[in-house]
């Protein structure tokens, strides 16, 4: 069992409400599309940070890794990632990496719970 979060780089949504429909536009879009769309540099600058610190389950570094797949950057297309992550280390795992999000100025989402997991910052 996997859980998944999602990032992507746009105006931070309004709400949960705001941010599930933007994460189904973004996801239909970029996931489900057959169309391969490079990761943004914001995107791709961010999966960089979480592979600095958990890499890659496909490398002899990552045995240990809370990723779920590999490689990490596959699961990116354009404004968005979509990356799960192994449930016995989510709690954690997930909490820091939508810090990071922030950090990034991106937003990260929980489609398991329909949530914003990115922390509300002042402009």
């Amino acid at each position: 069992m996997s859980y998944d979060l999602a990032v992507w780089k746009g105006d931070r949504p309004a709400n949960d409400v705001a941010a599930t429909a933007e994460f189904k536009r973004l996801y239909d879009r970029y996931i489900e599309s057959d169309d391969v769309v490079e990761p943004t540099a914001r995107i791709a600058a961010y999966v960089t940070a979480l592979l600095d610190r958990y890499p890659d389950i496909e490398t002899d570094a990552g045995a240990d890794s809370p990723w779920s797949t590999g490689p990490l950057l596959s699961e990116a297309s354009g404004p968005l990632v979509y990356f799960p992550m192994v449930w016995s280390r989510c709690d954690d795992v997930s909490a820091w990496a939508a810090l990071l999000a922030g950090e990034h100025g991106l937003s990260c989402y929980d489609p398991p719970w329909n949530q914003l997991r990115t922390p509300w910052t002042e402009p």
